[in-house]
């Protein structure tokens, strides 16, 4: 990891470095010393890992839980490169309109990104961990849309993410790996969803093998979860990433 950048304001200092090729950003308390939980945020599609939604989410979540906070980029998104196994589903997502198909398009490309993006993740959790500001405590993790496509196999794979708010995604291409999460889940689905069928995603959320999974269902399309959801991660992340 290859710090690049520091720079603070209001309490929060954020970091932004390389692990590997790897562009991402760190956020903590400034001034931070001994070990506080970690949570990852995992971007959307439109998004990167210093988009506005993701700084904002991050700033808040440092100041209101004490947690630090840390995303990438995306293979393919933040100025990486486009991956070459990305490029057959580029060209069947440009020639479709907004709907359900173009949904199914996007999932099958993330499956794809997750394979490329989990290893990444995993590392960044190695090389944050080691760091005496964070240390080895709860880790969380929170990711909708594209965020979730390669959350839900993320969770799946790596015991140290001890607790997810996931969601905007439905069950085809994530069951299996959403069959074997255990840990607790909050989900997020949009009625109206235009992407993602409404029964594709209740179906995910049935899929999970968690004994503590909350279903959180509002009205709106894809890209309209309520500010007020926020504040639920935020109790979420409250009640389980409790240092020791």
């Amino acid at each position: 990891m290859r710090f690049s950048a520091e720079s603070t304001a209001d309490g929060v200092t954020e970091r932004l470095f390389t692990i590997g090729e790897v562009p991402g950003a760190v956020w903590a308390a400034a001034g931070a010393t001994g070990p506080r939980p970690l949570v990852l945020l995992g971007h959307g599609g439109g998004h990167h890992k210093t988009a506005p939604p993701i700084v904002a989410r991050a700033r808040r979540y440092v100041t209101n839980l004490g947690v630090a906070v840390a995303a990438i980029d995306t293979p393919g998104w933040g100025g990486r490169p486009t991956p070459a196994a990305y490029e057959p589903f580029n060209a069947e997502i440009e020639k479709l309109a907004p709907g359900p198909a173009l949904g199914d398009a996007f999932a099958r490309r993330a499956v794809v990104a997750a394979e490329l993006a989990i290893p990444e993740w995993q590392a960044l959790i190695d090389a944050l961990t080691a760091l005496d500001w964070i240390g080895s405590g709860p880790v969380g993790y929170w990711g909708v849309s594209l965020g979730s496509a390669v959350g839900v196999p993320l969770v799946a794979a790596e015991p140290r993410i001890t607790a997810a708010v996931l969601g905007l995604m439905g069950r085809e291409t994530l069951a299996e790996a959403a069959a074997r999460i255990t840990v607790p889940v909050e989900f997020h689905l949009q009625w109206d969803d235009e992407l993602v069928p409404r029964e594709s995603g209740l179906a995910l959320f049935g899929a999970f093998g968690s004994a503590e999974k909350t279903l959180h269902a509002n009205p709106g399309r894809h890209a309209e979860v309520p500010r007020f959801e926020i504040d639920s991660s935020e109790r979420f992340f409250a009640r389980h990433l409790k240092a020791g």
